[in-house]
């Protein structure tokens, strides 16, 4: 098992003059542990305009989600939303990645097998359009509303017309113990992924932030020796592959931390912020 890597004080990364653009996963990387925008980061991003390098936020949000919580800035700046599945600037539709035909239909049905043998899920299927539920209640409704701003309730989520991007299962207790050996047999014709402690996500084989980052780099003609990101859960291991100066919060997955380049101080304690202030020598 490979050497941990030490949590460093962020002047300790090295030749951060040549970083052109800065992309992180937001809930426990970005966000603190209210999942509030952290102090400092609207001057941060103030400065990063000045010296024209490159924000980008990506996470398994709604994009639209991205954009509210992004405020007056959202539209200013490109977002990875669904894991990789949706990329996008301000009302511009850059990429979308669909799921395979017929997923939906047997994700519903598992998540549906789950809720009656008494386990507490609930599942979202994220659209190009809207996210869609079948019920909006309890736990499951605050952790939606949390994620999703755009929510459509409907009677049936295998009857939804729109391009379908990911579903999304929530579980109260622990979705990599318990919820996810459940959908091992979609693994092949779809990702599945533990996102975080309590989401699953089913996506295209090809939809992923690292892929998305690469997409990004690409229309800005900045490479991954340029790009510096910040990740603390297994959906964020290709954005970090794509990035030189890859930095994991210190409270990541043990997976992510096996991964990165760089160990940098935790969102509760604003690691994403002090890094790129003191990248910036501020």
């Amino acid at each position: 098992m490979p050497t941990p890597a030490p949590v460093l004080v962020p002047p300790s990364l090295p030749d951060v003059d040549r970083i052109r653009l800065i992309a992180t996963d937001m809930d426990g990387s970005l966000l603190d542990g209210d999942g509030r925008m952290p102090d400092g980061i609207w001057s941060l991003l103030a400065e990063l305009d000045r010296r024209d390098i490159a924000f980008c936020p990506a996470s398994g949000r709604q994009f639209a989600n991205i954009r509210e919580q992004m405020g007056d800035r959202g539209a200013d700046y490109v977002c990875i939303g669904e894991n990789g599945a949706y990329v996008g600037r301000g009302d511009e539709v850059l990429s979308t990645t669909a799921l395979p035909d017929g997923v939906v239909p047997r994700a519903v049905a598992h998540t549906r097998e789950l809720a009656t043998a008494g386990l507490p899920v609930g599942v979202v299927v994220s659209g190009a359009r809207s996210a869609y539920v079948e019920r909006l209640d309890g736990e499951f409704a605050t952790q939606v509303r949390k994620h999703y701003a755009v929510v459509t309730e409907v009677p049936d989520l295998t009857r939804i017309d729109d391009v379908l991007l990911k579903v999304a299962v929530h579980d109260a207790g622990s979705v990599e113990e318990r919820t996810a050996p459940a959908f091992a047999d979609l693994a092949g014709p779809v990702r599945v992924l533990v996102s975080g402690q309590h989401w699953l996500d089913l996506m295209s084989p090809e939809a992923d932030k690292g892929v998305a980052l690469r997409r990004v780099q690409d229309d800005l003609g900045i490479g991954p020796e340029h790009t510096m990101a910040f990740g603390d859960y297994r959906n964020d291991l290709g954005m970090l592959a794509a990035a030189r100066w890859s930095c994991a919060m210190d409270n990541a997955h043990p997976d992510v931390r096996a991964a990165a380049r760089y160990v940098v101080p935790s969102n509760e304690r604003g690691g994403v912020v002090a890094t790129i202030a003191a990248v910036l020598g501020l």
